[in-house]
């Protein structure tokens, strides 16, 4: 056993029995590096990494290997989940040296923690030979290392607003700069399978709810088209569990049809969401197709609902919070867990098994439709166009569905399971929590509501103390002063947790996190978040996050933030802030939507001011429930039976006999009416 048994991280454990000496980032490491005068060896990756797994079997389990590197360094493991901080400023180092980025990410350090050299994977024979020229080179070349990492140390601490080119100047918003933008995001559609350009993809929620926005605002076809076509693919497709519901991490084809089989927590919450709002968005659209629509809206509806039961099953813990992930690999194989062989298929039992091969696009042959002889999952058609091909009715074929997954679904949960990354992160439990809030106001279904009321405790009481949030949770145990994103992260879901609950704790804790995050992560000269708390461990970089990802930039989510919390309390700094924010990036989302296009929803929330529903009254609930009926995304709720101190209702009694609401927008309200339908026609 090496240091790392001492650790609570799933992935940190996974490396505790290797040969190599592996210690944990901390004072101990780096103060035998700086003693003994050794480099620093930095490898960073997640307990559900496939191609961590891959090296540490061919190297890190090597003795000969093992002993080569403990001779010539100081060897850290970390676990990129628990230290995004530490991740996020090596990655940018080894792009910097011009190197893909990429897990396992090793990175080699000075002893003073500067680094001159990294990548990614690396084959055995590759990675002895790498290990002695570096080692060699510090003990015949020091200086030549020495400068390059001061060179990579500079670049990384480079001003994000010089390296950008950004400037605080306001521009308008106009309905034609919305239209630039979305056309320049056109250019990368792939028309043919949906999504962005080629293979591998990724689910990306932010730009397609961007893309809901627009065409509720646009009524862009084209925009429409693709949106629904990338939907309708990813659900049809292999990177969506066709059995056990829940998206994989990402596609390695262009179809979406052979996943890279980890199933992500975060991947899963934001996908609720996204196809929540795809669902509101068509119950909502007048359409010549009327059948169609409504097969759409089925689609996505049983794709929230099985993803939901998928985080339920496999990824809540006994508190109400949600584990990190699912390995892809399972008895050494990847996806061993979610394929078939036409054997097992043949042996489950199944009736219509002719019918499920050509529903599931199994191969007739023993060959299969994947490697190995194994079959993947996916669909290529849908109901309406496979019951008439069968000769059934619609009824049927969904019968017949409903019996195949509960069979597979059954005789799969026999095999031996993926690992799973049990921490709990705030950060992606919020993303979940999220997804949970937006999937019951859409839907109305109790069971969203409980799961989300007791994650939100969780949250609440046990990762929030005060005004600090804690990063992670293991064993009983709360560890790592919270990140940007999970402050972020963690007001967002609160704001939309009130907007279901209407229990106003959570959206006074919303503004103390504010406050707190604008007093320890903002920086006041260059006027943005930092991702580390200013009380945190001072590393070599302390750096921003600013482009959009798989999650959303933590300052793109902290500026819709601002903007929703300057409308409850009526804090014109908040605003101001938030103006400031997105001026800043606007002409950057103007050029590349891609990487922004969480800035890009919130200039279309600006160009169509934020609608604010105040209920007061006893029949708030219903009155609520029925607002949420309409497709409106750029809203904010407040209610309350009784009395209450939040700025948007504390001028807006209930009456004993009447449940009123006030519509506003604006800094504006106007006079308060008694149904759903009068305030509709007050927004125009």
């Amino acid at each position: 056993m090496n240091q790392l048994i001492h650790e609570t991280s799933p992935y940190l454990l996974q490396h505790a029995h290797n040969p190599v000496n592996w210690y944990a980032w901390g004072e101990v490491a780096l103060a035998k590096a700086k003693q003994e005068n050794k480099l620093i060896l930095v490898s960073i990756g997640y307990a559900t990494c496939h191609w961590c797994h891959v090296m540490e079997r061919e190297s890190f389990e090597n003795e000969e290997v093992a002993a080569l590197m403990n001779q010539h360094f100081v060897c850290i493991k970390i676990d990129r989940e628990e230290r995004p901080d530490i991740d996020a400023v090596y990655m940018e180092a080894v792009q910097a040296l011009g190197a893909n980025g990429g897990w396992p990410l090793n990175v080699f350090l000075l002893p003073n923690t500067k680094p001159f050299y990294g990548g990614t994977y690396y084959p055995p024979q590759h990675w002895t030979h790498l290990l002695t020229q570096i080692a060699n080179a510090f003990v015949q070349q020091p200086e030549k290392l020495a400068d390059s990492a001061e060179h990579i140390t500079e670049l990384l601490n480079r001003s994000e607003v010089e390296k950008y080119g950004l400037s605080f100047v306001q521009r308008s918003l106009s309905a034609d700069l919305i239209k630039v933008i979305a056309n320049n995001l056109a250019k990368h559609y792939d028309t043919q399978s949906g999504g962005l350009g080629v293979a591998p993809k990724f689910p990306m929620p932010s730009i397609y709810l961007f893309l809901l926005r627009y065409i509720a605002f646009s009524k862009d076809e084209k925009a429409f088209h693709q949106t629904i076509l990338t939907l309708v693919s990813m659900a049809y497709g292999g990177i969506y569990d066709q059995i056990g519901g829940g998206f994989s991490r990402y596609a390695t084809d262009a179809n979406w049809n052979i996943p890279h089989f980890e199933k992500m927590l975060y991947d899963n919450g934001q996908l609720v969401s996204l196809y929540a709002e795809a669902y509101s968005l068509l119950d909502n659209l007048a359409t010549d197709n009327p059948a169609y629509t409504q097969e759409l809206k089925t689609l996505f509806r049983q794709v929230v609902h099985e993803t939901i039961l998928f985080v339920k099953r496999e990824l809540r813990g006994q508190e109400g919070n949600f584990y990190c992930a699912l390995d892809a690999d399972s008895e050494g194989i990847e996806g061993k867990f979610y394929i078939w062989t036409l054997e097992q298929l043949e042996d489950s039992g199944l009736v219509d098994l002719e019918l499920l091969k050509k529903y599931y696009c199994v191969s007739p042959t023993a060959e299969g439709n994947w490697e190995h002889g194994y079959n993947i999952l996916f669909r290529n058609q849908s109901n309406t166009t496979f019951a008439k091909e069968q000769g059934l009715t619609i009824v049927e074929v969904e019968q017949k569905v409903a019996t195949w997954k509960k069979i597979l679904l059954a005789q799969r949960a026999e095999r031996i399971r993926p690992i799973c990354d049990d921490k709990t992160l705030t950060a992606w439990n919020s993303l979940m929590l999220k997804g949970l809030c937006d999937a019951y106001q859409v839907f109305g279904e109790t069971e969203y509501y409980e799961l989300a009321k007791a994650n939100a405790e969780f949250l609440f009481g046990t990762m929030v103390t005060d005004q600090q949030i804690w990063h992670s949770y293991k064993n009983g145990k709360t560890s790592l002063k919270g990140y940007a994103d999970d402050y972020a992260l963690v007001i967002q879901a609160f704001v939309a947790f009130y907007q279901i609950s209407f229990e106003e704790k959570y959206l006074f804790k919303a503004k103390e996190l504010m406050d707190y995050a604008l007093a320890n992560f903002f920086d006041t000269k260059e006027n943005f978040f930092f991702y580390t708390d200013q009380t945190a461990e001072q590393l070599i970089a302390r750096k921003k996050e600013l482009f959009d990802n798989v999650i959303p930039a933590s300052n793109s989510i902290m500026t819709h933030n601002l903007h929703l919390l300057s409308l409850y309390f009526e804090n014109a700094t908040y605003r101001q802030l938030a103006d400031n924010l997105l001026a800043a990036l606007l002409p950057l989302v103007e050029k590349e939507v891609r990487y922004l296009s969480n800035w890009a929803i919130l200039c279309i929330n600006y160009l169509t001011p934020t609608i604010e529903f105040a209920v007061s009254g006893a029949n708030y609930q219903s009155l609520v429930t029925e607002l949420n009926k309409k497709y409106f995304p750029n809203k904010i709720l407040a209610a309350t039976a009784t009395q209450s101190t939040l700025p948007l209702l504390a001028q807006r009694p209930a009456l004993s006999d009447k449940t009123l609401i006030y519509v506003c927008q604006n800094q504006t309200c106007l006079l308060p009416v008694e149904t759903v339908q009068e305030a509709w026609k007050q927004v125009g």
